[in-house]
């Protein structure tokens, strides 16, 4: 039972980075109608930031400026958000009439220039990133196992992130204004509401969030410019079984998969790395539209 348990904790671990991708793709695809392929880079992007904040400022352009990981933490989401920003003016809003493959072929085109970019200049292999804080080192006595404190931390963080930005997009006037945008932009500009700059924030944010999920996974993983790469399919699993658009399909989707990929190693260890897409497989056999997507 311990053992389970453990192994349900790191499950969940990595099912809180699984809904922070998701919820970023489905924010962008439930009220943009664009698959961003480039998410996953996005992601890398982050925990490139906070890399390079920490440790070479100064040995690349000999600013004295440390930036730590909490102010990362705040940097790294604004950063990627303007990229979003540029992204979205300069390419996507062109193609918003044209069929989705047309956006995922170019989002697909950006995220092999930003890995490339990163390649040749940073170990493939991945950089340990040195700049975990103090306060968060050590482990935590659970009862059943000592957790790393960080990991704890990055669990109860990304958590308070998702379910706030469902809360916000569900329940606010704001939220409400998006959705009408998406609904009946026409509508919803005759009554004073500027609609595309409600996409490229949208967007924005969207982008912003997978760059939160890089900064917070920065200590955990390797940092590579291969990291987004690597997630990014089974993130992509992940929204289709919460339902495309859906955005607390998404969380939970994501927290759940999560759960059962840490599981499937206690039980099964060989399916850990394709149990999700079998599930996806099944989804999609039985509720085309997700498990929390709207049949149309």
């Amino acid at each position: 039972m311990q053992v389970i348990l453990a192994q349900a904790l790191l499950g969940l671990n990595v099912g809180v980075f699984y809904a922070m991708l998701s919820l970023g793709l489905a924010v962008i695809f439930g009220l943009l109608n664009i698959i961003n392929f480039a998410h996953g880079a996005m992601y890398m992007l982050g925990a490139f930031i906070a890399l390079i904040g920490y440790s070479l400022l100064e040995q690349w352009f000999g600013i004295s400026l440390q930036i730590g990981f909490w102010a990362s933490l705040l940097v790294a989401p604004v950063i990627v958000g303007i990229l979003g920003v540029l992204i979205e003016r300069l390419m996507l809003k062109r193609l918003y009439e044209l069929d989705h493959i047309y956006g995922l072929l170019l989002t697909f085109g950006i995220t092999l220039i930003l890995q490339g970019l990163f390649a040749n200049y940073f170990n493939v292999s991945g950089t340990p990133y040195p700049g975990q804080p103090e306060a968060l080192s050590g482990v935590v006595n659970l009862g059943f196992m000592y957790f790393p404190t960080y990991r704890l931390f990055a669990i109860v963080f990304s958590l308070v992130v998702c379910f706030a930005t469902w809360w916000v997009i569900e329940h606010t006037k704001l939220g409400s204004r998006l959705r009408a945008g998406v609904e009946n932009p026409d509508l919803t500009q005759a009554f004073g509401l500027n609609v595309p700059l409600m996409v490229t924030l949208t967007f924005a944010f969207g982008a912003g969030l997978a760059g939160l999920a890089g900064v917070l996974a920065a200590p955990i993983y390797s940092v590579s410019p291969l990291m987004g790469a690597d997630l990014i399919i089974v993130v992509f699993a992940v929204v289709v079984i919460g339902g495309m658009g859906s955005i607390m399909g998404a969380i939970l989707s994501g927290l759940a998969l999560g759960l059962v990929e840490g599981l499937t190693k206690v039980f099964y260890p060989p399916a850990a790395s394709t149990v999700i897409f079998f599930l996806m497989v099944l989804v999609l056999l039985f509720r085309p539209a997700g498990l929390f997507g709207k049949e149309k």
